[in-house]
C-alpha cells in the first residue's frame, strides 16, 4: 500500500506538469487513473498501517475504480455533455475530500490505543501532513479555492507538499545511522571502541514488578470488566507514568495495541463462563457486557477472530451438544451471533 500511494503521488505530480492536460488520451489516461485513486489509496493505506484490526479485502478495490471512473467522465465525458465534466469533476474532489477526512478521523479513534510508540508520531507527523495536502488539493481542483489563492500559488503548495511527503518518506525508509544522542556517543574509531555488550532484551528492560502487578490486576481484581477501561486509567491505578505502562505492554509483552491486551482477558472470561453450565441460560450479550464489551459488534468480531467460531457455535461445542439441540437461549444467541 505504501508503494501504491508513493506511485499515485508520483502520477499526481505529472498529471500537473503544465501542457500535460491536453495531452492525448492513450498517455494521459493511465497517469490519470493512478493520480485519481489516490485518495482510496491514502485511506487503505491509513487503515492497514494504523488499524491492526483492518483486513483488507478485494472489494476495497471498488472504491478506487469509482473514483477513477469518475475522474475518466470528468476528463473525457465533456465531448458528449458540457455539464457532465465539472460535475464529475465536483464529485471526486469532494469525495477525496472525504477520504482525507474520514481517515483523519478513524486513524486519531485508535491512537489513545496505540503501544508502537514511532506509529504514534509517525500519526501526527506524516497522517495530518498527508490530510491536509489531500484538502488542500481537493478544495483546489473543486473549484473553491481558486477564490481566494492565484494557481501559482496553489502549485507552489502542492510542490511544497509533495517534496515534505517525499523527504519523509525517504528518510523513514532510508535511515541507517543512528540519529539524535546515540550518535553523538558513538565511538570515534575502532581503537576507542569498548567492549561489546551484550544487548539486553525488553523484558530486562522493562520492570518485573510492573508486569506482575498488572497480571494481578487483570488475573485477580479483574479490572478488565470495567467497562470504558483506558490506558490511562490504567496507569492511574498502578501508580506509573503513562508512557511507562505503554512500554511495559508492548515491549515486555508483545502487544501493539491497547485493545488487543485488554481483550485477551475479556475473551478468556467469555469462553469460561460459555462453557459454564450453570450459565447455559445466561444469554451471550449479558456474557459479554459483564467481561466489559460495550457492544455486540466489536464482541463478536474479536470472538470469531480468536476462536474461528461465534459464540453460541462455542457454547454448543463446548457442552458437547449435536447442532440440532438447541435451547430457547441458544436461539436467541444465535440471532445475535
Amino acid at each position: 500500500m505504501g508503494a501504491a500511494l508513493m506511485l499515485g503521488a508520483a502520477a499526481s505530480a505529472v498529471n500537473w506538469v503544465p501542457g500535460f492536460e491536453p495531452a492525448g488520451a492513450f498517455w494521459r489516461a493511465p497517469i490519470l487513473a493512478l493520480a485519481a485513486g489516490s485518495p482510496a489509496v491514502f485511506w487503505l493505506w491509513a487503515r492497514v498501517i494504523f488499524d491492526d484490526d483492518f483486513i483488507l479485502r478485494g472489494r476495497h478495490a471498488a472504491l478506487w475504480a469509482l473514483l477513477v471512473a469518475g475522474e475518466m467522465v470528468s476528463a473525457y465525458g465533456g465531448a458528449t455533455w458540457s455539464r457532465l465534466g465539472p460535475v464529475a469533476d465536483t464529485m471526486v474532489q469532494l469525495a477525496s475530500l472525504g477520504l482525507a477526512v474520514l481517515a483523519a478521523a478513524q486513524t486519531m479513534a485508535t491512537w489513545r490505543g496505540d503501544l508502537v510508540m514511532g506509529r504514534r508520531r509517525l500519526r501526527v507527523a506524516v497522517m495530518l501532513g498527508a490530510v491536509l495536502f489531500i484538502s488542500i488539493d481537493a478544495i483546489y481542483s473543486s473549484g473553491l479555492g481558486r477564490l481566494a489563492l492565484a494557481p501559482a500559488a496553489i502549485d507552489t503548495f502542492r510542490a511544497a507538499g509533495l517534496c515534505v511527503l517525499a523527504v519523509l518518506t525517504a528518510w523513514s525508509l532510508l535511515q541507517v545511522a543512528p540519529t539524535g544522542p546515540a550518535a553523538a556517543v558513538l565511538p570515534q574509531s575502532r581503537a576507542d571502541a569498548p567492549p561489546a555488550a551484550e544487548p539486553k532484551t525488553a523484558l530486562q528492560t522493562i520492570a518485573p514488578s510492573l508486569l506482575r502487578r498488572l497480571e494481578q490486576l487483570m488475573t485477580e481484581e479483574c479490572i478488565f470488566r470495567q467497562e470504558r477501561l483506558t490506558i490511562g486509567a490504567l496507569a492511574s491505578r498502578l501508580t506509573v507514568p503513562e508512557e511507562q505502562l505503554r512500554r511495559a505492554i508492548n515491549e515486555g509483552l508483545g502487544y501493539r495495541n491497547f485493545n488487543a491486551f485488554i481483550n485477551q482477558y475479556r475473551l478468556k472470561d467469555v469462553k469460561t463462563a460459555l462453557s459454564d453450565p450453570s450459565q447455559h441460560d445466561v444469554p451471550v450479550l449479558t456474557i459479554a457486557m459483564d467481561a466489559g464489551f460495550r457492544s455486540l459488534g466489536p464482541f463478536n468480531r474479536a470472538f470469531k477472530a480468536d476462536t474461528g467460531m461465534t459464540p453460541t457455535e462455542y457454547r454448543r461445542k463446548a457442552r458437547g451438544a449435536p447442532p440440532a439441540d438447541l435451547s430457547r437461549s441458544d436461539q436467541a444467541d444465535r440471532k445475535i451471533g
